[in-house]
């Protein structure tokens, strides 16, 4: 019942973020032919192209996080990433507090930060550009608020298709704009449309999707189940009355774990491929451990020892070992999933959260009743011995593990 309502609250959580944004073709000043909700940061656009002189009228509207921060929006002419971008980037004036808007491009050594990002002349042909906060001049930069950068573009002959790259960054150096935070929705600020007809590259509609399902089965296989099948083991099997129940309830949820944590991993790495340029360290080397820690771990059933074989004990150790690191790093990669995918403070977490201490309290509630009845066997063994109690047949079964 916990699983299903874990996936109910993420799916609704990832559905209300993904619909959050609205487009509109109305400004204070200008009437645009077409809108688009853009994929991340909750920015969209509106646009108005003339196809008898090639101009493409556009208003990017985005949002500031921080005071001191930054806003803009590019062109790339052959790729959709963000090398090469032609960009329009508005921030606050380091000595007016005026929105100023100028030009950059985004060439390789941006990425790499070897120098300052500096403003130059753009070798695409602007006609025309501006920037105007929401509010008009009384208003200020906050983290929030609301600004709509306008151009004007000349398209090539037969190029109506054109790679729009967009972000946001929380300071500005002088006049040189940092690097913008790395979560998952602000490197993948990137779409593809056609300004003729409007449509998008349907690619990063799946994306989303993928990031979606990659992030739920993850967060249920590797975030919940694992934990509650080493639950089962720790606390299940010294209850005499189940028997070898707790032996195959055991095993059962961590093989079918794995088996959904396979699938999340593959998915993972199909996203890793269709987002060329966007690397996530952490997250993938956490990944492809807690992965490999799993496929040991499921491999090592084929390799058990009997109970009376002296390579058991050595066995066990290997088991515990391997099985906690595997959940315990489990648990850091969800974490650092929701930071890449920018949902360190949304609902999708705390359910995550919520869900968590649920397991985090059984096992308390747990632990304090097996050091219960392990201090009361230990007083009555210690009786026993000492001849205060008759000595007693004990019914012992044998334990799996």
């Amino acid at each position: 019942m916990l699983l299903f309502y874990l996936f109910f609250i993420l799916q609704l959580s990832l559905l209300n973020v993904a619909s959050s944004s609205h487009c509109t073709t109305q400004t204070t000043t200008q009437t645009f032919q077409k809108c688009m909700n853009l994929p991340t940061q909750e920015a969209s656009i509106a646009w108005t192209y003339h196809p008898y002189n090639l101009t493409l009228e556009l208003v990017f509207f985005g949002s500031f996080i921080s005071p001191s921060g930054w806003v803009g929006w590019g062109i790339n002419p052959t790729t959709p990433e963000m090398t090469g971008t032609r960009a329009l980037i508005a921030f606050p004036d380091p000595n007016s507090g005026q929105i100023v808007l100028l030009p950059y491009i985004l060439d390789p050594t941006v990425k790499l930060q070897k120098s300052p990002l500096l403003s130059r002349p753009l070798d695409i042909h602007l006609i025309s550009s501006t920037a105007t906060m929401y509010g008009g001049k009384m208003a200020t930069v906050h983290n929030g608020a609301t600004i709509q950068i306008y151009s004007t573009i000349k398209l090539k002959p037969n190029k109506t298709k054109i790679h729009l790259v967009w972000n946001r960054g929380l300071y500005v150096q002088g006049y040189s704009p940092t690097i913008h935070p790395t979560t998952s929705n602000d490197l993948s600020s990137i779409a593809t449309f056609d300004v003729l007809s409007g449509s998008s590259a349907p690619e990063h509609k799946d994306l989303r999707t993928l990031r979606m399902v990659h992030g739920t089965i993850n967060a249920i296989s590797w975030g919940i189940m694992l934990p509650m099948g080493a639950i089962i083991a720790r606390y299940l099997r010294h209850i005499e009355a189940l028997g070898p129940a707790w032996f195959y309830a055991h095993a059962g949820m961590q093989l079918l774990a794995f088996t959904l944590g396979t699938v999340g991993f593959g998915i993972g790495i199909q996203l890793g491929q269709l987002s060329p340029g966007v690397e996530y360290g952490l997250h993938r080397k956490l990944g492809i451990a807690v992965f490999c820690l799993g496929a040991l771990q499921t491999l090592a059933l084929l390799f058990r020892p009997n109970t009376t074989n002296k390579f058991r004990k050595y066995w066990k150790s290997y088991h515990h070992f391997v099985g906690y690191s595997c959940v315990v790093l489990g648990l850091v990669n969800v974490f650092q999933g929701f930071e890449v995918m920018g949902a360190s403070r949304s609902y999708v977490k705390l359910s995550y959260c919520l869900a968590l201490s649920t397991l985090v309290g059984v096992c308390i509630a747990l632990e304090v009743n097996s050091w219960v009845v392990f201090c009361r066997k230990s007083k009555e063994e210690n009786m026993r011995r000492e001849g205060l109690i008759g000595s007693s047949d004990k019914g012992n079964s044998g334990s799996h593990n």
